[in-house]
């Protein structure tokens, strides 16, 4: 281990693995550690017998759930938009080849005490329950804007200036109710709350067409796909690839204490008494825990069943958006259901999870809006998680520290973290423009 390295990478979380690929196929020489005995630091993904041991100390799951090694359960699950920015940075760095994915069936927004499916084009806007019949055409229109929205040509621009002109007057021009409005704003944009409408209208219009496009790309009931066998394939997909390109993987290194010189610059990084040199370290909050601050909580649940989610049309696979203001939230509520078709659980056997950003200590309570959609469950785990951020200067001490795993069930908001990091690092931007059909979702 006494050697000298580019950049050491400590905790083999998604992003920590996403940024050791980069790094490793831009050519730096790249040593990855982990404290643990096992992939993908906080966003792991357990087994049945390990889900017991996290959540019921010494219990032993019942069998009638079937066999623990049947289960991949994700312990921060998210969906990936098939054209989104994390399935362009998994083709850069050709790590799909070990990967399958498979579209996921349905995409559903809560909207007045029901779940209807988000609808994403102007023909889908015209079905939907969500709207009345005149809302329904005043939608369509602003549906075909977006579609024929584009950036460097101003005769579809209407006029208007989606760089200074915020998303709030955007749609006031089209006489959107608030209904609609929060159904297209959280649903098919993924925001997180409703800051976006004081905010210039581009970046929503972007995400409304990044969702169009994803949902045209399978055909399917949803923008989203999912690796087989869950997330916790992709670590292990990244340790992969970075063997190929001469990087190292080193699980079960206990302390991994950062050194520094006496400028206050990383020098290396120490464990078991052995210290390997490096430049720079890039890590997540808990290996570093003097360069973070606390800025909240998410509340989650895990529940097995028996049974897809109730009105999602039979949906194997599904998120479904409870955007805060129908809730009377400060921010928005997810739902993700994956099953044994995406082979995270035996036949038969769904795996639900609910979360949000926690406002209260009661995760049960808080939650319950999202849990009473689930119909019958097997078995409930409750939990509660901080999440910090960096607080420190990478150009001063050259560590560079991602951010905790949101609530989102989507990964936009966590593939934004690592860009920036890569370039915070790097000093450069990743170009992304690649052929998307090289991460074809897997045939049925």
């Amino acid at each position: 281990m006494d050697e000298e390295y580019d950049v050491i990478v400590l905790g083999t979380g998604l992003k920590e693995c996403i940024l050791s690929g980069l790094l490793s196929v831009d050519g730096l020489k790249v040593l990855h550690m982990d404290r643990n005995d096992y992939y993908g630091g906080e966003s792991t993904s357990l087994n049945l017998i390990q889900l017991w041991k996290k959540f019921r100390g010494n219990d032993k799951p019942p069998a009638h759930l079937g066999s623990s090694r049947d289960y991949n359960v994700d312990m921060v699950p998210k969906f990936m938009m098939a054209n989104g920015t994390l399935v362009r940075v998994l083709i850069h760095t050709d790590v799909t080849k070990y990967l399958y994915f498979k579209a996921v069936d349905g995409s559903y927004v809560f909207n007045k005490g029901k779940v209807h499916k988000v609808p994403a084009t102007d023909m889908e806007a015209l079905k939907s329950p969500l709207m009345g019949i005149f809302e329904k055409r005043r939608a369509r229109k602003f549906f075909i804007y977006v579609q024929d929205y584009d950036e460097k040509d101003p005769k579809t621009h209407e006029g208007m200036d989606l760089t200074r002109v915020s998303t709030r007057a955007l749609i006031a021009k089209y006489g959107l109710d608030d209904n609609t409005v929060d159904f297209i704003g959280h649903a098919l944009a993924l925001h997180r709350d409703d800051r976006y409408l004081d905010e210039p209208a581009l970046d929503t219009v972007k995400r409304m067409k990044l969702y169009a496009e994803s949902l045209a790309r399978f055909q399917g009931g949803s923008p989203y796909i999912y690796p087989l066998y869950g997330l916790g394939e992709l670590p292990q997909a990244f340790a992969r690839l970075s063997a190929v390109y001469g990087g190292t993987y080193m699980l079960n290194k206990p302390e991994c204490k950062v050194e520094y010189d006496d400028e206050g610059k990383v020098c290396g990084v120490t464990s078991e008494g052995e210290t390997a040199r490096c430049k720079k370290v890039v890590c997540d909050p808990s290996y570093l825990p003097n360069k973070v601050r606390k800025i909240g909580k998410v509340a989650r649940a895990i529940a097995i069943m028996s049974h897809p989610i109730p009105n999602t049309n039979d949906s194997h696979s599904v998120q479904i958006i409870l955007p805060q203001k129908q809730l009377g939230r400060k921010s928005d509520m997810y739902v993700f259901c994956c099953s044994y078709s995406h082979n995270v659980a035996p036949k038969g056997k769904f795996i639900a999870f609910v979360s949000t950003e926690a406002e209260t200590d009661h995760p049960e309570s808080e939650l319950k809006p999202g849990i009473d959609l689930l119909g019958l469950v097997d078995e409930i785990f409750f939990d509660i998680y901080d999440r910090y951020e960096p607080v420190n200067e990478p150009s001063l001490d050259n560590c560079f520290i991602s951010t905790s795993y949101d609530a989102t069930t989507h990964f936009e908001s966590t593939v934004s973290d690592v860009l920036n990091m890569y370039t915070m690092i790097t000093g450069k931007v990743l170009d992304l423009s690649v052929d998307l059909s090289a991460a074809s979702a897997a045939e049925e």
